[in-house]
């Protein structure tokens, strides 16, 4: 019996962990990609888009000339949105170094929808760089 329990025991266990697997290399859909000098950066998501609420993306730095993805360091990227007669909408991400180089996790949240201006920042073994882009939130 004991056997019994110890073997379904490690069964789900390695169901459980399948499934987390699955659920963490889902496939990505661009949002955006950007050139910045000599660095392309794609903006990546689950569903291809920022929406309302909660938002978990990925950031990929890539070298323009070697395709090869660079380690750009600290990465912050901050959104505002312009509303007439306010004060603009602002927003920041909060990122964690994935497992390969060049890609950073990120979440960020919206109270509503439109689109906003992004600033992105990054210092590190690849160099420096900020750029803006603008991004729609649907």
């Amino acid at each position: 019996m004991n056997r019994l329990i110890a073997t379904l025991m490690i069964s789900s266990a390695l169901v459980a962990g399948g499934l987390m697997e699955v659920a963490a290399g889902a496939e990505l859909k661009v949002i955006q990609t950007h050139k910045a000098k000599d660095v392309v950066i794609t903006l990546l998501s689950e569903s291809g888009q920022w929406s309302k609420g909660k938002n978990s993306f990925v950031l990929e730095f890539a070298s323009v000339s070697t395709k090869q993805p660079l380690d750009v360091g600290k990465v912050t990227l901050s959104t505002s949105m312009a509303m007439p007669g306010m004060t603009p909408m602002a927003g920041d991400a909060t990122f964690t170094p994935d497992k390969a180089p060049g890609r950073y996790r990120g979440t960020i949240s919206f109270e509503d929808t439109g689109t906003r201006q992004v600033t992105l920042s990054w210092g590190g073994p690849a160099g420096r760089g900020t750029t803006k882009f603008s991004v729609p939130v649907r």
